[in-house]
């Protein structure tokens, strides 16, 4: 079979979607069944195009006039106005959830695109139950179209050894993601100085992510050594960071909300995101109490094992050979 798979994101600064599809195409290659179908990648650098914006609507529906696959893959909600059969991965519909934190243009640009090609795409996988039953609710899609296929998580990099003396940092309580407003970090400001007055702890709180740009080790060495990892985002598709957390041995505050609730369940405590002081006692709990944070730990490492890479470009492959 031929396979086209398009992709139009910058992979060399990775934050959730960016890492899927950076994970996915290297880890396509390892799949048994991968040699036995032709591919195609269609990317901004090998399909030269002069202009910002329009790449995927003008650039790569002429490719695909002139060179039509069976099947077009499109790992991250760009659809192009020419196209054969073509399955999407959806990554989440949180602007539908939270969206006092979009603006109405942007909700309304996101709702018609996801829309459209929700009920276009021949098959829709998404990376959790949470994001199919959003489909459904919202947008009344088909369930039998929709395919649940779980990220992975990076594991290997927990005997990670640092080399940078500036990156090995102590006695710190970490947030690492986005700063975009669903991320909800006001309410972690809030808890951290409710730890400072309240309770008197030593841990600073150190805020890093895609947004404040830092690099690949930096990312895992702050993993490494942090005191307790902290994710209050108000809405999650999958939601990465608690997850690579887990894989480097940190206990985990999380929202019990969305996808964070099927991803981390019991490895993890759950808190209301919108509720500093519960955030605040959360975390506490793991900075005073010993036998939780290594409880934390063991169930954490349990937990990641169920989401592989390898599992997940396997099924994506069966998904789209067969479509």
């Amino acid at each position: 079979m031929q396979i086209g798979i398009a992709n139009s994101l910058n992979l060399e600064k990775r934050s959730g979607v960016e890492e899927y599809v950076y994970q996915i195409l290297r880890h396509l290659p390892m799949v048994d069944d991968y040699k036995n179908h032709q591919f195609f990648y269609y990317q901004r650098d090998n399909l030269k195009w002069p202009l910002k914006k329009m790449w995927t609507q003008i650039r790569l529906s002429w490719e695909l006039l002139k060179n039509k696959p069976d099947v077009l893959f499109i790992p991250a909600h760009t659809f192009p106005l020419v196209h054969p059969k073509t399955i999407i991965t959806i990554h989440g519909l949180e602007y539908e959830n939270v969206p006092e934190a979009y603006s109405y243009s942007e909700r309304l640009k996101m709702r018609f695109l996801t829309k459209r090609n929700a009920k276009i795409a021949k098959k829709i996988i998404v990376p959790s139950q949470f994001v199919k039953n959003d489909l459904i609710k919202f947008y009344q899609i088909d369930p039998k179209k929709i395919f649940v296929v779980y990220h992975g998580v990076e594991t290997q990099k927990s005997n990670l050894k640092i080399q940078n003396e500036n990156l090995k940092l102590k006695n710190y309580i970490l947030y690492l993601g986005g700063y975009h407003r669903r991320k909800n970090i006001e309410s972690l400001e809030k808890a951290y100085e409710i730890l400072k007055n309240k309770y008197n702890i030593k841990q600073d709180l150190i805020l890093a992510g895609a947004d404040k740009y830092i690099s690949e080790e930096e990312k895992w060495a702050l993993l490494k050594n942090a005191d307790a990892f902290v994710y209050p985002s108000l809405c999650e598709g999958f939601g990465f960071p608690p997850l690579e957390a887990q894989s480097m041995g940190i206990p985990v505050v999380s929202s019990n909300v969305s996808a964070m609730i099927e991803t981390l369940g019991k490895s993890a405590l759950l808190v209301n995101p919108k509720d500093p002081v519960e955030i605040a006692k959360a975390i506490f709990k793991i900075l005073n109490d010993e036998n939780l944070k290594i409880e934390l730990i063991k169930m954490g490492r349990e937990n990641v094992k169920r989401f592989s890479w390898l599992k997940c470009a396997t099924e994506t492959l069966n998904l789209i050979s067969n479509p």
